[in-house]
């Protein structure tokens, strides 16, 4: 998949015809328990597969909608999905122009979900449905995000496992969210969380780790993962690069997105220490040493004179990212904080009407 078109969040994610704008309308006022996330490119094979598991795990269990988003497949998987919708007024269909990647996916069906629970699954049968009861049972235990993991995964050693477990403890390390497998689709969150979560490029692996920073409540269950029976695997190794970018852009909104002049201003305090320990090195070279070596000649000279630009640049990025993240924050009405409830006496409430 190619996420690097985030202009999904423009007019691009109107949908491809009529016949999808139709199906997002409610079929019934009566509002769901929990909604199905599927999205999925050329799945011809295994869509239908999916439903079927999906229908036996939450039948005469819960109230539940099933939104699978079509990310631009060029097979047969949208007449599928057409299919089935015409049989089950619960299924809808979301689809896109063109393939936006699986984080536009995902974001598109959490925001046309019409639950307050949300299960995020993918459409390539690795996942289990079965999964589901139990992980939300787990949600109602208080958390606000379920999130699978493959602790037996099915996947090629080399191009899979391996990148995926450097990466999982990469990503704990730096985000200080201690999961196994961010990787892992299947997740069960409520909406709430996610209304407070903007996603772009692959940053749908990294829910856990923005909620947390939301103070939402994280816990992990160990999930089934099955070999891929049908289609192709969409990832490889190149995905790899992406989220080592993806989690830098993480770790700076989760710790220096209201303060960048913290980063910035500390990068330019480490050059410009470094450039005054260069200039007096030079001083020393030219006055006291043995060997007087000419400042003209010298590179650390012009280490200094480098070091300074970068000091001076650093701080005016610095103090141009405070300005900007005021902007955005101000102007949008936006606040630095999240609030889960507040808790007053009625009194207060009449006092202020």
């Amino acid at each position: 998949m190619d996420p690097a078109d985030d202009s999904y969040q423009s007019e691009e994610k109107i949908f491809a015809n009529r016949h999808a704008e139709d199906t997002l309308r409610p079929m019934n006022n009566q509002k769901p328990d929990i909604s199905i996330v599927v999205p999925l490119l050329n799945e011809e094979d295994n869509v239908k597969p999916l439903y079927e598991q999906i229908t036996q795990a939450l039948n005469n269990k819960y109230n539940y909608e099933l939104i699978f988003i079509d990310d631009g497949s060029d097979d047969n998987s949208f007449n599928v999905l057409s299919t089935l919708q015409k049989s089950d007024s619960r299924v809808r269909i979301i689809c896109f122009r063109k393939n936006f990647g699986q984080t536009a996916a995902l974001s598109a069906g959490f925001e046309y979900s019409r639950s307050d629970v949300i299960v995020a699954l993918d459409a390539d049968l690795q996942n289990d449905p079965a999964d589901i009861p139990a992980m939300i049972e787990k949600l109602h235990e208080g958390y606000d995000v379920v999130s699978g993991w493959r602790k037996k995964r099915h996947d090629h050693a080399v191009t899979r496992l391996l990148p995926s477990k450097i990466a999982n403890k990469l990503i704990a390390k730096i985000t200080g969210v201690k999961l196994h497998d961010f990787g892992c689709t299947l997740k069960v969150y409520r909406k709430e969380v996610l209304a407070e979560t903007k996603l772009y490029g692959e940053m749908h692996r990294f829910i856990p780790a923005l909620a947390s920073w939301s103070g939402a409540k994280i816990c992990e269950m160990v999930v089934n993962h099955r070999p891929r029976t049908h289609g192709v695997a969409k990832y490889g190794l190149g995905r790899t690069v992406k989220v080592i970018l993806d989690l830098i852009t993480v770790k700076f909104l989760g710790s220096f997105s209201t303060k960048p002049i913290y980063i910035f201003g500390g990068l330019g305090l480490l050059t410009g220490a470094c450039s005054v320990l260069s200039g007096l090195a030079v001083l020393y070279q030219k006055f006291i040493s043995v060997s007087h070596l000419a400042m003209n000649r010298n590179p650390l000279l012009v280490l200094t004179a480098m070091l300074v630009t970068a000091t001076i640049q650093f701080i005016l990025m610095g103090l141009l990212a405070e300005m900007l993240v005021r902007t955005y924050h101000e102007s949008q009405g936006r606040s630095t904080y999240v609030i889960r409830e507040i808790i007053e006496s009625l009194d207060n409430i009449e006092d202020e009407k």
